[in-house]
């Protein structure tokens, strides 16, 4: 085979960055911050990285494209469209321009403007040029192109979207318009991701497969602007400081932070400072059971990513809560999203906590039966549905409130101080999340719905 491709997802994120190689030399496409992954694979393939390319300006995740290049000697090779617009490269880079070609062993690649999502947003058209150099065999398509979708045009606001969205079509129906159905799509982004509305699963897809099945590319252009600005998911509030560390450079974390072991004094020390946030990386039911008053729940997994850069303050100081002590893994998942003011971790983990005496709060986890009841008592709680809109216009609890949970925070001056609350998601992260802000703000009565509608919708008394 004369060139091999390596995906590689970071879930969560629902990222996907590449790794194409030949005869030796590689080219990296849109890297994750923590790039400690691209060398190693390079190390272990005898690969040499000549480029990193990046189809656009993330919002989503803090990019390792410039820390890569400082690391390697790899040239890095950026849109040249973001001339003039809100947000532009600062980092040393070669500009690329439509049309331009990069030749990696056997294959070239060559850079396809299709701004719609961002004004500078490229593609990477691939071509084996053992097979043809005029026809390419696949697309790399960033937030341009997803299997089942399109790249949401609003990241830039209210005065930018409509632009981008005509933008968009075009991008789709001239820019693309020559390119073969049997073209693969390689995507910036699977399923779970909000750069764009109801992403499919699949990891990769052929554009004839799309033109089949997608209907926005069946569309008129006032009708295909009018339905993607109408179809686009929450914005995560941490998108436009993304978008101005990537264009400035984030800085390299080859050396993660936070692997700083402090004592049950220290994080209660800490836990007193208005500039320092305790973070509870634990499962929902642990927190429940027993946590330090003020922490924010936020467990350690693919969700951690999304919620702690969409609800944390990046200049507060960062404490880890978990059973174990550390966790590397969710400090990878807190610089993702360019948190890296990471003080430590409470050394010992929670069980240190409670050994030394310090204080403790707790939380009521209510199962279906015990909610239910409290909505048939006189003294009838608060539900709080904190899932997306999709997720509650599929079905909800009768008179429950929504307040997404991305919107919380500045909607906990419309709830009452006064009523029982409890929280409702689909299975019960987000919903222990959102009673950590609840109980942090001062709400006195707090409880979360164990198994969330998940658990909800299997009880007989509930259908």
């Amino acid at each position: 085979m004369p060139f091999t491709l390596h995906q590689i997802e970071i879930p969560g994120l629902a990222q996907y960055s590449y790794v194409i190689a030949s005869e030796g030399r590689a080219v990296i496409i849109d890297p994750i911050r923590d790039f400690d992954r691209y060398t190693e694979y390079l190390a272990e393939h005898s690969l040499t990285l000549t480029h990193i390319l990046e189809t656009h300006i993330h919002a989503d995740f803090a990019s390792g494209a410039s820390g890569l290049a400082a690391a390697t000697g790899a040239e890095l090779a950026l849109s040249a469209y973001d001339q003039g617009e809100l947000y532009q490269y600062a980092m040393p880079h070669r500009p690329l321009h439509n049309g331009d070609r990069i030749d990696i062993g056997r294959l070239t690649i060559e850079a396809l403007h299709t701004p719609g999502h961002t004004p500078e947003h490229l593609s990477f058209l691939l071509y084996d040029n053992d097979h043809s150099t005029t026809t390419p065999i696949a697309i790399f398509s960033g937030d341009f192109l997803f299997p089942g979708s399109l790249g949401r045009p609003d990241l830039l606001g209210e005065d930018a979207k409509i632009g981008l969205a005509h933008q968009l079509y075009k991008s789709l129906h001239e820019r693309i318009a020559h390119l073969p159905d049997h073209l693969r799509i390689y995507p910036g982004h699977g399923a779970g991701s909000f750069c764009g509305a109801s992403i499919g699963a699949q990891a990769h897809s052929t554009l004839g497969q799309e033109r089949a099945t997608t209907a926005l590319y069946r569309l008129n252009e006032e009708d295909f602007v009018r339905h993607i600005l109408d179809s686009v998911p929450a914005m995560p509030a941490y998108y436009p400081r993304m978008k101005q560390l990537n264009s400035a450079g984030a800085p390299s974390v080859a050396t993660l932070p936070g692997n700083t072991a402090l004592t049950p004094e220290q994080v209660h020390d800490l836990a007193q400072n208005q500039n320092a946030i305790l973070l509870d990386l634990r499962p929902p039911e642990d927190f429940a059971n027993a946590h330090i008053p003020g922490v924010i729940s936020m467990g350690a997994g693919p969700s951690l990513s999304l919620w702690a850069g969409w609800l944390l303050d990046a200049k507060l100081l960062i404490v880890l809560i978990h059973n174990s002590g550390d966790d590397e893994p969710s400090r990878r998942s807190l610089v993702r999203v360019g948190l890296d003011n990471i003080a430590g971790y409470l050394a010992g983990g929670m069980h240190v906590w409670t050994a030394a005496n310090l204080p403790t709060a707790t939380i009521s986890l209510l199962n279906p039966a015990q909610v239910q009841s409290g909505l048939d008592s006189a003294n009838q709680p608060l539900l709080l549905d904190v899932r997306n809109p999709s997720e509650w216009n599929a079905g909800h609890i009768p008179n429950a409130r929504h307040i997404m949970l991305g919107d919380l925070p500045h909607q906990l001056d419309t709830l009452p101080q006064d009523e029982p609350i409890i929280t409702i998601c689909q299975g019960g992260y987000r919903a222990s999340l959102a009673a950590s802000l609840l109980a942090k703000a001062g709400f006195p009565n707090i409880g979360t719905l164990e198994g969330g509608m998940n658990a909800w919708s299997l009880q007989p008394t509930t259908r």
